[in-house]
């Protein structure tokens, strides 16, 4: 009975301690499996974010030349024309000027802004399942529109700076003084010359426009995804999955609806971001002559301005070329950032 009660006692122990090393090593990796989604999820967000502005670079080139171009001079009459010039006088390399600088930005606020809408659509649910009668609650399109407006205002404010520089070197052309040499060069000489504030000039009418437009595009894609899986009423479900062809098409949808509603805050933020530049007027117009004024107190007199000056159309220059622009872009990020997150294995949707 003696040795019975030792071999129990020693299988007891045994037992123990395998179960105490077992959840010590689930403690251990708990962690480091969280650090590991967190990091999956940052990187399908940022190759999302590269893979799909490349893919328009030359029209972003063009919408932002378009915006900040001078009234009194203008060398640019549409988005067609202005792409053959550029190619005739600046070749290939012309077209994609810039976008060393724009991946360098959007890179990290695609991976912080999905990251940031998936974190944030947890926690504004958990909040409003809190609420009595709501407490198998799903996300809503309202509910999503927070989140979105939330998770854009983070990315935006986080890589504001790059922003900024990023428009400068990109209305930079052939025949303009080049006042910047690359990233390094333009962060240094506007910290130098114009001083810290002068990286977040035109902060606020951005911040401003990230709402309606970053908040429309997750609310608009997700509630059409989960109108089409329910209800399939074009028959586009297969396998309860919707197909590449119709989430690129919801993503198109979501970009066009955003970038129409804020699109005249993002031609105010560019041309905020020219002021205190003194060769912004030489670079915009390529020549040096009828240089307009570049002098903005603030968002309202940036609005007032060139609504009085130039008329009302002119908040939406180069709404063209961004529009072509949007299309596939939106649409490229949002597949993307969904099938690096399937082959990375990471479990969790943003359709959650």
């Amino acid at each position: 009975m003696a040795s019975e009660d030792v071999k129990r006692s020693e299988s007891a122990a045994v037992s123990t301690i395998v179960n105490l090393a077992e959840e010590a090593r689930e403690g251990v990796k708990a962690p480091s499996y969280a650090v590991l989604s967190i990091c999956k999820s940052l990187f399908a967000g940022g190759v999302a974010g590269g893979v799909s502005r490349t893919a328009v670079a030359p029209l972003e080139r063009m919408k932002i030349l378009l915006q900040v171009q001078n009234p009194h001079n203008i060398k640019y009459s549409g988005t067609v024309q202005g792409l053959k010039y550029i190619w005739r006088t600046e070749g290939l390399r012309g077209l994609f000027k810039g976008n060393g600088t724009n991946c360098a930005r959007i890179v990290p606020n695609s991976a912080v802004k999905f990251f940031s809408y998936e974190q944030a659509s947890k926690g504004i649910l958990y909040l409003y399942r809190q609420q009595p009668g709501n407490e198998n609650a799903q996300l809503t399109p309202v509910l999503r529109l927070g989140a979105g407006a939330t998770a854009g205002i983070i990315a935006m404010s986080a890589t504001y700076p790059m922003d900024m520089v990023r428009g400068r070197l990109t209305v930079q052309t052939a025949n303009s003084p080049y006042q910047y040499r690359g990233i390094a060069h333009a962060l240094s000489t506007v910290l130098r010359e114009e001083g810290p504030r002068a990286l977040y000039r035109g902060w606020l009418p951005s911040v401003i426009g990230v709402v309606p437009y970053v908040g429309l595009n997750f609310a608009v894609y997700e509630s059409l995804k989960d109108w089409l899986v329910k209800d399939n009423p074009f028959g586009l479900v297969e396998n309860n999955e919707l197909t590449i062809i119709t989430r690129l098409s919801c993503g198109a949808i979501a970009g066009t609806v955003g970038q129409t509603i804020a699109y005249p805050l993002d031609v105010i933020r560019r041309r905020m971001q020219m002021v205190g530049w003194k060769d912004a007027s030489s670079v915009v117009t390529g020549e040096g002559r009828s240089k307009g004024s570049l002098e903005y107190s603030g968002m309202i007199d940036a609005f007032r301005k060139t609504v009085r000056h130039e008329g009302f159309g002119a908040l939406y220059k180069g709404l063209v070329p961004n529009s072509v622009k949007v299309v596939p872009s939106i649409a490229i990020a949002f597949v993307t950032y969904e099938m690096v997150k399937d082959v990375l294995g990471v479990e969790f949707r943003i359709s959650d």
